[in-house]
């Protein structure tokens, strides 16, 4: 389980429809709103 960095939410990445890669990581988002949101402005939900 990885966490949707802008809800909160526990996100199974097995059934993940909405990711992102940042980083060089892949991130998962509970919806795609939360995608959009973090694609909007990834630095406000990611650690410098």
């Amino acid at each position: 389980m990885q966490k949707d960095p802008v809800c909160g939410m526990m996100v199974d990445e097995k059934k993940a429809k909405f990711t992102s890669n940042h980083g060089g990581k892949t991130i998962y988002f509970c919806s795609s709103s939360c995608k959009a949101s973090f694609d909007k402005n990834p630095q406000k939900y990611t650690q410098a």
